[in-house]
């Protein structure tokens, strides 16, 4: 398989349906996470997943816990625009992209869906294997080299080509038609975790007396993933546009994509594709994956995409008082505590119609 070198250590013993497998994704999957639940139970898996979870079910939380990161990420970059990467229980089936059942599952929102949800497994399962949570996985010792001036090599660098392989093996397998989608959905999926490779850094900690660096260890380190988020989002916002393409082969017809325009930048592997438009998302539509912007909080003293006039898409917003209570006048006392009185202060609210 793609794991050879790496998973030959498979434990029999955990390969039945019989061994439970506990998904903590946070309470938006609270009726899916909330309790052991068996491989074979998990909703939305195709059966290449399904077989994979009974093989390597030692490394499937750091998968679950890597879409909750992806998912976490999308809603934090897109927390003040009129699609907000909100997710619904069951809609996602765990291991699907947010707009899986929509109509529209090749915008350009499908794309970073896709991207982050995969940089985030490959993420999450390297992180698992440099804690030393795996006895599949461990530290990386492919890219030590000489040591640098004034460093040596030391610590646990962490293998992101192991994470990026469970990341193809287990997202992939969804991606298996001979269609323009599953050529979308692979790239993009790629692009996320590609992120992550290049964005690999050494870091370094210092030894010695009063923190002194007599002494300088380095690693091979993952970014933060807000970094890759970051990155990915403008990813998103600069995401080439395809056309389909059919063609025949022996297999029967094959979809392929075409960039769109010409004249512009070709994307790169690095880059997102999509090949429809997007909804405005202003109402609520199954279909498409949107729940509207009404009860949504808005800026009020903003003109861009938080602001009420566009998220509230032209229908105007409510305004109401909110008391909060919050902590003030806090005094630092010698020593060492600090005091602080309770205040309730007053907010204005703003919510779309």
């Amino acid at each position: 398989t793609i794991f050879s070198g790496y998973l030959r250590k498979i434990y029999c013993s955990l390969c039945s349906d019989n061994i439970m497998l506990s998904l903590a994704l946070g309470q938006q999957y609270s009726s899916l996470g909330s309790q052991p639940i068996l491989c074979g139970s998990i909703p939305g898996l195709v059966p290449k997943q399904l077989r994979f979870c009974r093989n390597y079910i030692e490394i499937m939380p750091s998968v679950a816990e890597g879409v909750k990161l992806g998912i976490q990420e999308c809603q934090h970059q897109f927390r003040g625009r009129r699609w907000n990467c909100t997710t619904i229980k069951d809609n996602l089936a765990i291991f699907g992209p947010v707009l899986d059942k929509g109509k529209r599952r090749s915008a350009r929102e499908s794309a970073f869906v896709h991207a982050i949800a995969s940089a985030g497994v490959a993420f999450a399962v390297t992180r698992s294997c440099a804690e030393g949570t795996s006895t599949m996985c461990g530290c990386d010792s492919h890219h030590k080299g000489p040591p640098g001036e004034g460093w040596k090599w030391g610590g646990c660098s962490e293998d992101a080509e192991f994470g990026v392989l469970v990341s193809r093996e287990f997202a992939d397998a969804r991606e298996n038609r001979p269609d323009a989608r599953s050529a979308m959905n692979r790239h993009n999926n790629e692009a996320g975790r590609s992120t992550i490779l290049d964005h690999m850094h050494l870091r370094c900690k210092c030894h010695g007396l009063s923190g002194s660096c007599e002494v300088k260890t380095c690693w091979w380190a993952q970014p933060d993933f807000r970094m890759l988020g970051d990155y990915l989002k403008d990813k998103y916002d600069s995401a080439s546009e395809m056309v389909v393409e059919k063609h025949r082969e022996s297999r029967g017809w094959v979809e392929t994509l075409r960039v769109k325009y010409n004249f512009f930048k070709h994307p790169t592997e690095r880059d997102l594709v999509y090949y429809e438009g997007s909804p405005n998302f202003c109402e609520p539509n199954p279909e498409t994956g949107s729940f509207g912007t009404r009860d949504r909080a808005c800026n009020v003293s903003s003109h861009g995409i938080e602001g009420c006039d566009l998220l509230c898409c032209g229908r105007g917003h409510n305004t109401r008082t909110e008391k909060r209570k919050e902590k003030c006048h806090c005094i630092f006392h010698w020593c060492c505590y600090v005091s602080c009185q309770e205040c309730v202060r007053v907010y204005d609210v703003h919510t779309c119609k």
